[in-house]
């Protein structure tokens, strides 16, 4: 059975306001951010993949390629603004994951909107329902 990717949501929505149990708060946050974008990541890439002829690369040298060009296919398929919360996203999870002291960078507010950001993504790419009969 495949992952499901809303299952990082949970854990990012967890680590809000958590801390001080052997790691600080802006740990959490860096995390919550990070897992946010990887819920909104990989649900957006399994509807592309699915629903919208995205197809992603076969090699991990390639896989790592797939995060720009997923947010192409995005507003190549008129989900721009879908593609532009996910960018958003990664830069966030970038900032987070890689910078050990950003000056202007607000953990509180943007995790925050990280969990937001991510739980519209997946909103916004829901997949069909079920055909019903006589339709």
């Amino acid at each position: 059975m495949p992952f499901d990717w809303q299952e990082y949501l949970a854990v990012a929505r967890f680590l809000k306001g958590q801390g001080g149990a052997g790691f600080s708060e802006e740990a959490a946050i860096r995390t919550l951010i990070s897992r946010a974008y990887y819920a909104a990541y990989g649900h957006a890439l399994r509807f592309s993949r699915d629903y919208l002829g995205f197809v992603p690369g076969r090699l991990p040298e390639d896989r790592t390629q797939d995060h720009g060009r997923l947010r192409g296919h995005l507003r190549k398929r008129r989900r721009a603004f879908v593609a532009s919360k996910l960018e958003q996203l990664r830069d966030w999870r970038n900032v987070s994951d890689y910078d050990d002291s950003p000056p202007t960078f607000d953990f509180q507010h943007r995790g925050a909107h990280a969990l937001a950001n991510a739980e519209y993504i997946i909103r916004a790419l829901a997949p069909p329902g079920p055909a019903t009969a006589g339709s």
